[in-house]
């Protein structure tokens, strides 16, 4: 019994002069000092990678002086500081603040930029749940319209181009299952889905071939015929073309159509 009680002591002992430690670091980064002081150790503490102290350090720069010129941009800096963590929850709900607080502010654009990126990098793969995948869409493409000409604008083009191949290939992908399973009308639900919202992306070929198939499935040989006439219009090269008119005319090499490059017009003319 003895030596237990000088082994819980000992434990004791350990954590309390843990806690006193973490206390001593606590007060040394929220002590009162100069605005000046607080923000070029914060500035310090992100360029040597200390992410977490820089965050709390900017923070303090709002909490002990909130009327200082300075800040305003530590509001900024703190969201930052939480991206490069990957904590891009608290990244997200400093960035709105800033946003909400300062819509004038010079670097406006580019917290709207930055709040886009930290739900871009939260996005999962294909078979997960893409709510993220349409929440970084739609602050991407609001970085876009809001600010057309700058260069968050141009990077915001490109990730929404792979958000929206991302959002067709889980569309996809559930088509594909429903497929396998024989629930053709669902499938068809899915791959139009893809061929209506998704036209731009990588997706589209396969989609139509599937269309086609789920369609003979179903014995509806010609909204079939007019799916692979569409595909073959617009990917006249694909294999997926090949793949279809071989189901349709078996033994038979398809024709060579005359690219359109018009898949929105060919698909609402057809159906």
């Amino acid at each position: 019994m003895a030596l237990l009680r000088i082994a819980a002591l000992f434990v004791l002992v350990i954590a309390l002069a843990a806690c006193s430690g973490r206390d001593d670091v606590d007060t040394q980064l929220t002590r009162e000092r100069p605005v000046e002081d607080i923000y070029n150790d914060a500035a310090d503490a992100l360029e040597a990678g200390q992410y977490a102290r820089a965050a709390t350090l900017f923070d303090e720069v709002e909490r002990q002086h909130p009327y200082s010129s300075w800040a305003v941009t530590a509001k900024l800096m703190a969201a930052y500081a939480h991206y490069m963590r990957n904590q891009y929850t608290e990244a997200i709900a400093a960035l709105d603040r800033f946003i909400r607080l300062h819509p004038a502010n010079p670097n406006i654009a580019y917290a709207y930029y930055l709040r886009a990126l930290s739900y871009y990098e939260q996005i999962a793969d294909v078979t997960r749940d893409q709510r993220v995948t349409e929440q970084a869409l739609g602050a991407l493409t609001e970085v876009v319209n809001r600010f057309p000409d700058t260069p968050y604008a141009r990077d915001a083009r490109l990730k929404i181009d792979l958000a929206r191949d991302h959002l067709a290939g889980h569309e996809m992908m559930i088509g594909r299952y429903y497929q396998r399973q024989n629930l053709h009308l669902a499938a068809i639900n899915r791959f139009r889905r893809v061929v209506e919202l998704y036209q731009t992306t990588n997706h589209v070929a396969e989609a139509l071939h599937r269309l086609t198939e789920s369609y003979l499935a179903l014995g509806l040989t010609e909204e079939a015929r007019r799916t692979a006439a569409v595909l073959g219009h617009n990917f006249p090269g694909s294999p997926w073309y090949q793949d279809s008119y071989a189901l349709l005319v078996p033994g038979a090499e398809p024709a060579e159509p005359r690219r359109t490059g018009m898949l929105a017009r060919w698909w609402s003319s057809i159906f």
